[in-house]
């Protein structure tokens, strides 16, 4: 099973056992050695995984660390686990800063069992950097996340690989973060910029004051459009044929009649990015259990609905995303099972059962 398999169903175990998650042990046992064990280790193998792992500091002897991941007889990975109910921050990474500091791993991980941060030295040697240069969140996780964590796996860690990747997500998170930063409110100096890179006049303070908003406009409508492009592109089969529901072959002659009704009803309901985004996501993740144009969206007034061959017989899911708080109707149980979520992300932690709503109609074709 791949690595973005064991994770979603990792993922989708612990949102049912949370609740019942009541100790830092209980946190390693249900969340935390699972996630290990999907990286490719044996943690019943004391040559491979040693729980608290024993870091004689100075005078202190017989500190501990939760786990110590090895190869060759020395540890290579250093993980200190907290509640599933704890906060991650600085100062939980205590014990980690000391540990790290003398031991031979170049790789240290702070988790309650659903966040892992992972950090390294790339201010100063030997010294465990205060900031992570990763964190994966397993309540919510996309390819490119599980293409990270990877680089942690038995069969693909490399200390050289890793720090080198490290050194780009420490910048590129930076980068992100100023982008983001300028996107929700662009600064002066940035404005500055920008303006004088289209203009060569002398900006004054009344055309600094229009270009902040045309800047900040400009950005906005620059994204949208963009992410409007490439989710047509997207829409594309390599073809040249789309794959949305509206532009689905027309009904037989004896169907039009009673579709006319349907279809003028509906010309007032607007498919928003974000429903063709969850759209793609779920296509995604579907994309080596069936062809992926027989995955299609139809959208109504009250939910965008994603079917199997634009069956209403074959529901896969549906996308709840007009209202204050969206949610998700599963429906690889009987009737469906609403599952709020905050973020399209979220999505990718129910690839398992988006999966099993397809299997199960696929199971019914087949008897």
């Amino acid at each position: 099973m791949e690595l973005i398999d064991q994770l979603s169903n990792l993922a989708s175990r612990a949102q049912k056992q949370i609740a019942h998650i009541q100790t830092e042990e209980a946190t390693k046992t249900a969340l935390v050695m699972p996630f290990i064990n999907a990286l490719g280790y044996n943690v019943f193998d004391p040559t491979e995984v040693v729980p608290e792992f024993i870091c004689d500091i100075g005078t202190k002897k017989g500190e501990k660390i939760d786990y110590a991941i090895m190869r060759d007889g020395k540890p290579i990975i250093l993980i200190e686990c907290k509640h599933v109910g704890s906060d991650l921050n600085i100062n939980h990474a205590s014990q980690l800063f000391r540990y790290f500091h003398v031991t031979e791993a170049r790789i240290a991980v702070l988790t309650n069992g659903l966040v892992y941060r992972l950090f390294t030295d790339l201010e100063q040697p030997n010294k465990m950097d205060e900031r992570p240069f990763l964190e994966f969140d397993l309540a919510s996780f996309n390819e490119n996340d599980v293409a990270e964590i990877k680089k942690l796996s038995k069969a693909a860690f490399n200390i050289e690989d890793m720090l080198f990747a490290a050194y780009n997500l420490k910048y590129m998170r930076a980068f992100k973060k100023y982008f983001d930063e300028q996107f929700t409110q662009p600064s002066a100096d940035f404005i500055n910029f920008i303006s004088k890179q289209v203009y060569e006049g002398v900006l004054t303070p009344k055309l600094k004051e229009q270009f902040s908003i045309l800047v900040h406009r400009s950005f906005h409508q620059f994204l949208n459009d963009k992410i409007a492009m490439r989710l047509r592109s997207a829409m594309i089969d390599t073809s040249g044929q789309s794959l949305l529901v509206s532009d689905v072959p027309p009904a037989p002659i004896a169907e039009t009649a009673a579709a006319s009704d349907t279809e003028s009803r509906d010309k007032d309901i607007e498919t928003t990015v974000e429903e063709t985004e969850g759209f793609m996501i779920v296509r995604a993740i579907l994309r080596k259990s069936v062809p992926v144009n027989r995955v299609v969206m139809r959208d109504v007034h009250s939910y965008c609905g994603i079917l199997l061959d634009d069956n209403n017989r074959k529901p896969i899911c549906r996308l709840h995303f007009n209202g204050s708080k969206k949610y998700v109707t599963l429906f690889d149980v009987e009737g469906g099972e609403r599952v709020d979520i905050t973020s399209l992300d979220d999505l990718y932690g129910m690839a398992s059962r988006i999966r099993a709503a397809v299997q199960k109609h696929e199971a019914k074709v087949a008897v």
